[in-house]
């Protein structure tokens, strides 16, 4: 025997190299039909139960609501059923109804009495953010209060920060944007705030908010990053929420091109740098994705915002009698839990609830 021959018959009989492949055998046992019948596991609605991989829970979600000025105010959002501008003791009532449900997590978007060129209002301790915040810390001590950080809904012009002109073309200003959104997040924080979720998609908006937190004395307060929020058409009726759409162009030159992936886990690697410790993508429904790839990459906690588009369509489906609206909507969260989110804000949050009961 030569010894080109010895050195194949060693390779044969030899384990695997470490670079070979370890073959895949059935995770549910050895073999195939008729011993593998992956039916059985299904035959049963209490073994179905049993065997669950993802769960919906209330613990796990987080209720929009808008307030705004006035006493007495309930306005439905037209492209949002069940879903309402209120006043600051229409919005308690509000939280005190979800929180009989079971929800504990809330996020604010306020809807000022005044705009001006660079949303002044929203750093104002008396504005309607903080007189909420206030108001919900007094009736409830024990939920989670967080507040959007951004400046849409507070100027006149319905951009997210100041504007300056670059090139001949209308912009965000990041930088000269970057300490009056810090002032914003102190004043939330002074009011009550939770957690702060910065949604402006700002170059270094978590590292200025971290500053400005810390040098406060916030040092505990966390911050949920906006990190990959993309220039969506998922948005239009959340602007009639919050009364805050732009008015000239769009917000393409801060949010993200929907064909991008990578410069996503891009953005979310920045965030983290600056101290960020929730990581956010919106919309969820058409970037699961970019939820997997941003949980697989990173491994930190993951939200993901299940956007008033995507709610609105299940709501007129369900109205014309299209879909079944409670087995679509449970549907949709459980796919958002599945792609790797671990917090999920839903404007369903309240039927969701009434639903897992």
């Amino acid at each position: 025997m030569n010894k080109h021959t010895k050195t194949s018959d060693r390779q044969t009989n030899s384990a695997p190299r470490v670079n070979e492949p370890t073959p895949v055998r059935p995770t549910s046992g050895e073999g195939k039909f008729p011993t593998v019948r992956m039916r059985r596991r299904r035959y049963h609605p209490l073994v179905r139960n049993l065997v669950r991989e993802t769960r919906l829970s209330v613990d796990n979600l987080i209720l929009p609501l808008f307030v705004r000025p006035g006493r007495g105010v309930k306005k439905e959002i037209p492209s949002m059923p069940g879903n309402f501008q209120l006043s600051v003791d229409r919005l308690v009532e509000e939280v005190s109804q979800a929180v009989e449900l079971g929800l504990k997590s809330f996020i604010l978007f306020g809807i000022p009495e005044h705009k001006d060129a660079v949303g002044s209002s929203a750093a104002d301790d008396e504005g309607i953010v903080q007189q909420a915040l206030r108001a919900l810390r007094k009736a409830h001590p024990d939920i989670l209060l967080i507040t959007d950080e951004c400046f849409c809904e507070y100027t006149d012009h319905g951009h997210c920060g100041v504007l300056s002109e670059h090139g001949g073309r209308r912009d965000v200003d990041n930088d000269a944007t970057l300490p009056l959104l810090a002032e914003q997040c102190v004043s939330h924080a002074r009011a009550g705030a939770d957690m702060v979720a910065p949604s402006g998609m700002l170059d270094g908006m978590v590292q200025a908010i971290r500053q400005g937190l810390d040098t406060a004395g916030f040092t505990w307060l966390p911050i949920m990053s906006y990190a990959a929020k993309y220039a969506s058409g998922f948005y239009g009726p959340f602007r009639d929420a919050a009364e805050s759409p732009p008015q000239f162009g769009d917000r393409g030159g801060y949010q993200m091109d929907p064909g991008n992936g990578d410069e996503a886990l891009h953005e979310v690697a920045l965030d983290l740098e600056e101290g960020a410790d929730i990581i956010m993508v919106k919309p969820a429904l058409s970037y699961l994705d970019i939820i997997r790839r941003v949980k697989e990459r990173f491994g930190v906690p993951v939200a993901a915002y299940n956007v008033s588009g995507e709610f609105a369509m299940v709501k007129a489906a369900a109205q014309n009698g299209w879909i079944d609206e409670r087995r679509v909507a449970l549907e949709i969260l459980t796919s958002i839990k599945r792609a790797g989110a671990d917090i999920i804000l839903t404007y369903f949050a309240k039927e969701v609830a009434a639903w897992l009961k």
